[in-house]
C-alpha cells in the first residue's frame, strides 16, 4: 500500500446519507467539489479539504481525513447529554481506611 497518493482508502468507508460510501480519498474529494459552493465554504468543509490535501499528498493516517468529512457531514448535529448514561460515583467504594 503506498504512503501518499489519492487512491489509498480510509481504513472504515465514510457514510453518506444517500446511502453511497466514500472509500478513498479521492471518492472524499471528488465529494467535497460536487458539493453545493454555499456548503463548501464553511469552514468545516474547508478544514476538511485541507486534512485531505495534506493526507493525500504528505501520508500519514487516513484517519485524519476521515475525522474532517465525518464532522463536515455530521456538523448540523447538535450533541445531547443523556443523562441515564451516566451512573453517579458515589456510595460505590469505601477506602480502606474507612471500614
Amino acid at each position: 500500500m503506498p504512503d501518499k497518493g489519492w487512491q489509498r482508502p480510509f481504513e472504515d468507508p465514510i457514510p453518506l446519507p444517500g446511502g453511497r460510501q466514500l472509500v478513498t480519498l479521492k471518492d472524499a474529494g471528488n465529494y467535497i467539489t460536487k458539493i453545493l459552493k454555499t456548503e463548501h465554504t464553511t469552514k468545516e468543509w474547508q478544514a476538511a479539504m485541507e486534512a485531505l490535501i495534506l493526507v493525500a499528498s504528505l501520508g500519514g493516517p487516513t484517519v485524519f481525513a476521515r475525522i474532517g468529512v465525518m464532522r463536515a457531514l455530521n456538523r448540523h448535529l447538535e450533541r445531547e447529554f443523556n443523562q441515564s448514561r451516566k451512573d453517579p460515583h458515589w456510595g460505590k467504594r469505601k477506602l480502606k481506611r474507612e471500614e
